[in-house]
């Protein structure tokens, strides 16, 4: 069974042409010093929104703010959905499921993630809502069949009393197909100086031991959308590479890194050895040689590094492993994922109100699934 875990950013190399907007619901019971309603909101993976059951609501990038502060309707939106749509509905299911599923009271947790995907090459589009409660996928909504498929057993019961709500599907078929790709595309174009930007990474050798793979570690770059490999006489390789996730920085940046295994590699033969990074819309590609000088090890040795003969700026490694601690404690609670293979994409929820899309306006009048 696939599990859902609490995460923080799963910060996979997407598409280069697809969009996403996604947003990220969590409501829980019996967790002490914990909000009991945490909520996410992530255009092109970079989170743009935060709230919590706290009453805090913080836009996270500056043209977000800018279109809070002069769009009135989209302030009441998010207000609403953070302060009274989703933490009721979210309350009101997990009381409605530990009383289904025969559950005391515990800890409970219900995760939910819906949004859309927009391909600005073909123009296509694509929508997803999905649940998952305690940790386990539950439910998710096929946009196609207008229909609910449950991921677990214990979803059945909740899957067919949820697709007699006729009313709540006409809801969500018209915000996953028509509100939210519009709002997505609104949102690229407001801030698309930002989400288009190119920055290239510092990129470091470190090591453990002499006994250790060798990190190619790379950070600071921007968008998302890279490639990082190792290769020998300028042949990439597979074997003795492994590489680590796709990471988001707290300044809206990203890291990834590659490790190499050197155990059998000869002292003479290291000049062979290459690491190089992609990224997406530039044309030049930074390189490190596999230099035992260059490298950053637990002893203290810190050397500069050149790379494709413009040596990029230095990367603090204490301060990297500082930055995924924070970005790990600050978003631990948005969303969650796969641990055994990846799955699709997700994103946020909305319905129609006025001019100002409301998502989830239904859900708001019945809170009983």
């Amino acid at each position: 069974m696939r599990k859902f875990f609490l995460f923080l950013l799963f910060c996979h190399v997407s598409s280069p042409v697809k969009h996403s907007l996604k947003f990220f619901f969590t409501g829980s019971s019996g967790i002490p010093d914990l909000p009991d309603f945490v909520g996410a909101a992530e255009v092109d993976q970079i989170q743009t929104a935060y709230c919590d059951s706290n009453k805090k609501l913080k836009p996270r990038q500056d043209w977000v703010k800018k279109i809070v502060r002069y769009d009135r309707q989209q302030l009441n939106w998010y207000k609403e959905e953070c302060f009274v749509i989703q933490p009721n509905f979210l309350k009101a299911t997990i009381n409605y499921l530990m009383e289904r599923l025969g559950q005391s009271e515990g800890v409970h947790v219900l995760q939910r993630i819906s949004g859309c995907e927009w391909d600005d090459e073909t123009g296509e589009t694509d929508g997803f809502m999905r649940f998952g409660y305690d940790g386990e996928d539950f439910l998710t909504f096929d946009v196609k069949s207008l229909t609910w498929i449950a991921l677990t057993p214990k979803a059945v019961s909740t899957k067919f009393s949820w697709d007699t709500d006729k009313s709540r599907i006409k809801h969500y078929e018209n915000y996953l197909t028509q509100v939210c790709p519009e709002w997505l595309k609104k949102y690229v174009e407001i801030g698309k100086n930002s989400l288009r930007r190119k920055d290239l990474p510092s990129v470091s050798l470190l090591q453990k031991s002499p006994s250790s793979p060798v990190t190619c570690h790379a950070s600071g770059f921007h968008p998302n959308k890279a490639l990082m490999f190792w290769r020998k006489d300028g042949e990439e390789l597979h074997e003795e590479v492994d590489l680590g996730e796709t990471l988001l920085n707290h300044d809206g940046s990203f890291q990834m890194s590659a490790d190499l295994n050197i155990t059998s590699v000869e002292p003479e033969d290291w000049g062979r050895y290459e690491c190089v990074f992609q990224l997406h819309g530039v044309k030049e590609n930074i390189i490190t040689k596999l230099d035992r000088a260059a490298i950053r090890t637990n002893l203290g040795k810190s050397l500069s590094l050149e790379a494709n003969n413009e040596g990029p700026k230095r990367v603090s490694v204490v301060g990297a492993v500082v930055g995924v601690f924070i970005l790990v404690l600050v978003c631990a609670v948005f969303g969650f994922i796969h641990n055994k293979k990846k799955t699709r994409r997700l994103s946020p929820g909305t319905t129609q109100r006025s001019s100002a899309p409301d998502p989830h306006q239904e859900e708001g009048e019945r809170l009983n699934p």
